[in-house]
């Protein structure tokens, strides 16, 4: 009977290496759709569709048919974050049944999985301070941090345990290191240009009371430092050999200068709701590929197999006499 109960004990349900890491690709991409749906939430006046939180109005949490279409949409985008908490918690699940526990994925995971309700409360702030600009702001740096954390649970799900070591000279790792720094500047500047232009989410928001030309550029400088600090990176890169690093510093390179484009031309058209839609999701794909590249700074190798203890040996027949 004893041994029936162990048996049952350690019966498991593996999930293969192949199902998590589609798990985690699936959560990367639930995370930046849920920012763009936010920001399709702000950029039809939106924000406040549903006037209170955490119900939709004082009497129901659900929108109501008097609430139009605004309401629908806010309302919409509060459900599309149980979808992606769905998926943060399917990621967790399979991390606890792999057969080989991981080193360092369940943290990664459960960090993600209670991002996401972080968000749900910062969003919930945004509308009962009437969508503060620097709320607002906050708001969507948080859902930056939530995707680097998915994205590092991505890249580890595909990694050997044992120790990292650098592909590249310590100079240059610096210098990718400096990159993701001024990557993550103008991933905050643009927050506040965004919270002094027209697109408050409701038409009686207030803005933050910056100068949007000031501001703007502002924000273009941080750009041209970036794409600048990339193409020494690729040319490093390439100087010393390092392919696989060269290759993410030329799709870095590659999105840095179509997300310059998209900002633009929607600076100089006056702002219209698709290209911003499209140069939230551009933000979104710009640190994605600067974590690429930070990535390819470095690799992990296999973990070493446990020593085993040595066996003595066996002593000569008649030794004991």
């Amino acid at each position: 009977m004893r041994r029936i109960r162990s048996v049952k004990r350690s019966v498991r349900f593996p999930v293969s290496p192949t199902l998590l890491r589609r798990l985690a690709l699936a959560s990367i991409i639930a995370n930046v759709a849920i920012v763009v749906t936010g920001g399709a939430v702000r950029l039809t006046a939106s924000g406040l569709g549903c006037p209170t939180w955490p119900r939709c109005t004082d009497e129901s949490y659900t929108t109501t048919a008097e609430m139009g279409v605004h309401g629908v949409i806010e309302f919409g985008n509060r459900l599309l974050t149980f979808a992606v908490g769905i998926i943060a918690l399917a990621v967790v699940l399979a991390v606890l049944a792999q057969r080989a526990r991981r080193r360092g994925l369940l943290p990664l995971a459960v960090g993600v999985l209670f991002g996401i309700p972080a968000q749900a409360v910062l969003g919930g702030i945004t509308v009962l301070t009437n969508l503060n600009p620097w709320v607002v702001g906050l708001h969507f740096l948080a859902s930056m941090a939530v995707i680097a954390a998915a994205y590092a649970l991505w890249r580890r799900t595909g990694e050997p345990d044992g120790p990292t070591t650098p592909t590249v000279p310590a100079p240059l790792r610096t210098l990718a290191l400096l990159t993701t720094v001024v990557s993550v500047a103008v991933l905050v500047v643009g927050t506040w240009v965004t919270g002094s232009g027209p697109h408050a989410g409701d038409h009686g928001a207030a803005r933050n009371g910056l100068a949007p030309e000031t501001i703007s550029q502002v924000h273009a400088d941080g750009v041209f430092l970036l794409v600048g600090l990339s193409v020494a990176l690729l040319f490093a890169f390439r100087a010393v050999g390092a392919s696989r690093a060269a290759r993410a510093a030329g799709v870095l390179l590659a999105v840095e200068l179509a997300q310059g484009l998209i900002g633009f031309v929607q600076y100089f058209t006056n702002l219209p709701a698709v290209l911003v839609a499209a140069h939230m999701l551009g933000a979104c794909l710009v640190l994605l590929a600067t974590l690429g590249v930070l990535w390819s700074t470095r690799e992990r190798q296999p973990a070493r197999p446990p020593a085993t203890p040595a066996t003595p040996a066996a002593e000569p027949v008649g030794a004991a006499a």
